[in-house]
């Protein structure tokens, strides 16, 4: 079963992605912040992929794709409140895949 990392401070936030998630048959894992999500990576570097929000307590989401990316090339979408084209150059440029705006 794929796993999948789903970073969000916002716990409805993160039980509605995961909830979705685990319905389409993948393992999630979740962290309510940067740093945890970190390290959820760096104890599953199997993981299929990263949904990690950028406004998040410890470190931001530009600042976990930055490290992640230094190790790994797994797939990372932003998804995140900040819809200004700044925030998503800023999210490509820090190495995610693909930007997705909440509604």
């Amino acid at each position: 079963m794929k796993k999948i990392i789903v970073a969000d401070d916002e716990m409805l936030i993160r039980r509605l992605v995961c909830d979705f998630l685990n319905s389409a048959g993948y393992e999630t894992l979740q962290a309510e912040d940067g740093a945890e999500a970190i390290e959820l990576f760096e104890k599953n570097q199997d993981a299929a992929l990263m949904i990690v929000d950028i406004m998040m307590p410890e470190v931001d989401g530009w600042e976990v794709c930055r490290r992640i990316r230094k190790q790994s090339g797994v797939p990372i979408i932003l998804l995140t409140a900040r819809g200004e084209e700044f925030d998503q150059l800023t999210g490509f440029e820090a190495g995610a895949d693909e930007y997705v705006t909440k509604p």
